[in-house]
């Protein structure tokens, strides 16, 4: 008998069968932007913009699961829209004009990534 969404949502098992080469290249982009959040999180736990990193690291890890175990997967690529554009100007604003090269490396990944969360969200509508 096959698993429903619902069925390995309960059971915590993983729905990768469904994944495409745009999943898993969204997933991979998903993880190199939150290791880089949780990283610096880690590196300015003291200040206040350590904890943001901290949460932002932690959403990107909880959306990764969320796509493996099939949890609602447009509304994650739809909000997860906004939220990897949002970091964008702020990450400006906050740096400039010291932007750095890890900085700017995680700004492409980010673009990438909202670039693919925007295809898959069309194409599963």
């Amino acid at each position: 008998m096959a698993s429903t969404t619902a069925d390995r949502q309960s059971e915590g098992t993983l729905a990768t069968e469904s994944l495409t080469t745009l999943h898993w290249a969204g997933i991979g982009l998903a993880a190199i932007t939150g290791a880089i959040h949780l990283w610096l999180g880690v590196s300015f736990l003291s200040s206040p913009m350590g904890l943001t990193f901290l949460f932002a690291g932690v959403v990107y890890v909880g959306a990764i699961i969320g796509v493996l175990l099939d949890v609602r997967r447009r509304l994650l690529y739809l909000l997860g829209i906004p939220f990897t554009a949002g970091q964008i100007p702020i990450w400006l604003a906050v740096n400039w004009p010291d932007l750095g090269a890890i900085g700017i490396g995680d700004k492409v990944v980010q673009v990438a990534l909202i670039a693919v969360l925007v295809v898959l969200y069309r194409r599963s509508g």
